[in-house]
């Protein structure tokens, strides 16, 4: 069946169409300014080595040079990317997040699916699996950097679950599975709504893939298991939430009206952000890793950066450094949650809930990366 476009529908394709060709014709036009100097600096040198197992990249006019020595890079001539995020790429991706959400919402319109706030829960398997993911690349990471071990998987297979890759592998297994359950639910019995059968999709997918985590912490030794990162991080994340959240509906109605119950997963996901950097970057060497890990955004940096330059290190010895980011966390989620009330859901409940889904992802997907790599060792 086919549907008609609408107005907005038509002025989306456009706006993005135009930012396609800019792009495009930009790096086919002027290759070392567009492309290597924005599009390859910022987005996908960072890729590609990180999937290389390389320091940075230079770009080296087209040549792409792979070096493996953290002085070389600091010589090397720009445009050098380097592994990770910046503040220029997490800009870029939070702009195509909100691009994506608007065209998925049209989509939402014709399916007549998504004014439920269930839609949300559904589709939480699949924010984990993302952060899971991103897990299995951590271990091919750590089984290159082992001796006489083989990554299982390598350049450019690696990539599918490299940063920024993996969003869009991730955006496109969830619309599939979102498009595939909607048409089960309604050309066959089985299935009264699709939210159960597009919540065990992404529940399945999300088993297999810490299933193979467990199986590569038993059959190997650059994979380890400690479960109790995990549990702790659940724990305090929880409990943290459930305080917070006791607070808000108490003293703070505001905060709390226009999302339900929502309101408190949302927390949730930013709290459990919040409290696996601060175990993870403070306390995972006396939990049982060989040394704490390293922040993997510029955002956790700043804050522990922050903190370090502000408190003498005889009370960071005690307290850790990352832990104002657990307040940082904590106060964008409910600032976001106050943003969304009622007017705003009656107006857009698609647009609404598309949002809520994004929030909760921005906060549990590197949570749960985060938390994972601690419990594996990676």
């Amino acid at each position: 069946m086919a549907f008609p476009e609408t107005d907005r529908e038509r002025a989306w394709t456009a706006v993005v169409g135009v930012a396609l060709a800019a792009l495009v014709g930009g790096s086919l036009l002027l290759p070392d300014t567009v492309y290597g100097g924005f599009v390859w600096h910022y987005f996908w040198g960072p890729v590609v080595a990180d999937a290389n197992g390389a320091q940075c990249a230079v770009w080296n006019g087209g040549a792409v040079q792979y070096v493996y020595s953290s002085t070389a890079c600091a010589g090397a001539t720009e445009p050098v990317a380097y592994p990770g995020y910046t503040l220029v790429s997490e800009v870029g991706y939070a702009v195509t997040l909100l691009v994506s959400l608007v065209g998925v919402t049209f989509l939402l319109d014709h399916l007549e699916v998504g004014e439920e706030l269930t839609l949300l829960y559904a589709l939480f398997p699949f924010v984990l699996l993302g952060g899971a993911l991103r897990v299995v690349e951590d271990a091919n990471d750590a089984a290159a950097a082992a001796p006489g071990v083989e990554q299982f998987l390598d350049y450019p297979a690696n990539t599918l679950i490299i940063s920024p890759v993996i969003y869009f592998v991730m955006f496109a297994i969830t619309l599939a599975a979102l498009v595939a359950c909607v048409l089960l639910a309604r050309r066959t019995t089985v299935f009264e709504d699709f939210y159960r059968p597009l919540a065990a999709t992404g529940t399945v997918l999300l088993a297999a893939t810490v299933g193979f985590l467990g199986y590569l912490s038993v059959t190997t030794d650059y994979v380890t298991l400690h479960p109790q990162f995990t549990v702790l991080t659940v724990l305090f994340a929880t409990l943290v939430t459930a305080g917070v959240w006791y607070y808000v509906r108490r003293f703070l109605p505001d905060v709390a009206t226009g999302t339900e119950f929502a309101g408190a997963v949302v927390l949730w996901a930013h709290a459990v952000d919040g409290v696996a950097n601060v175990i993870g970057l403070d306390w995972a060497a006396e939990l049982g890793l060989p040394r704490d890990l390293v922040p993997k955004h510029p955002v956790n940096a700043a804050v522990v950066d922050l903190t370090q330059s502000v408190l003498p290190a005889s009370v960071i010895h005690y307290t850790g450094d990352a832990w104002p980011f657990l307040l940082v966390k904590v106060a964008a989620a409910l600032f976001v949650l106050w943003l969304f009330d009622d007017e705003l859901r009656a107006e857009a409940p698609r647009y609404f809930t598309l949002m809520l889904v994004a929030v909760v992802a921005v906060g549990l997907g590197p949570g749960s990366r985060d938390m994972l790599r601690a419990t594996f060792g990676v």
